[in-house]
């Protein structure tokens, strides 16, 4: 088990050389890099500084709301003395303060960038806070996990059932006669 963990660090290694070399000496003939989108980001959003500062203050607004949630959680959990989803659901209060926190930090900068019309620091800082309000939604699915609710999927679901036409058909309502499988003795006093 060492040893194959010893030879995938190897490859990764080699792979991340070969790679930075690949791309360093891309640019030195010239050649930029492609653009990496930034993690979680499919494409570039088109918003102006103030739709940004607005959509920013509903990310706040509704990871608040999460956090009222897992607070109410936590006081239910105390109130009942459970242990494990008092000390799970205290983690992630913990964990949404933290990103609230820095929500609030980003909005600020964000408002700031916003007022000063630089929309490259307003683009930036919008971006942390969609990744931060990302960051809100997975505390709070962890947090419901924590206490056992079922994660809801939004959305229409279905569920068909096909039933396999080779095997045989047996209606569950039908009540067979059992078949004896034993014989009981002939007599009950051949066995003094």
């Amino acid at each position: 088990m060492r040893r194959k963990n010893l030879i995938a660090y190897a490859v990764a290694g080699l792979l991340a050389v070969g790679i930075g070399h690949s791309v360093a000496s891309a640019q030195a003939n010239g050649a930029s890099p492609p653009p990496v989108p930034p993690a979680g980001m499919s494409k570039q959003v088109n918003l102006s500084p103030q739709q940004q500062v607005d959509q920013a203050n509903a990310f706040i607004s509704s990871m608040e709301s999460v956090r009222s949630q897992i607070r109410v959680d936590l006081e239910d959990a105390r109130q009942r003395r459970d242990v494990v989803k008092t000390l799970c659901l205290n983690d992630k209060l913990n964990q949404m303060d933290v990103a609230l926190r820095s929500a609030a930090e980003r909005l600020r900068a964000l408002q700031s960038a916003a007022g000063t019309g630089d929309a490259e620091l307003a683009n930036h800082e919008f971006t942390i806070l969609s990744v931060l309000n990302q960051r809100g939604q997975q505390v709070d699915a962890e947090a419901k996990q924590c206490i056992g609710k079922e994660i809801g999927i939004v959305g229409e679901s279905s569920t068909t059932m096909e039933p396999n036409p080779n095997l045989p058909y047996e209606d569950p309502t039908e009540l067979r006669d059992p078949t004896l499988i034993t014989e009981p003795p002939q007599c009950s006093s051949c066995f003094r």
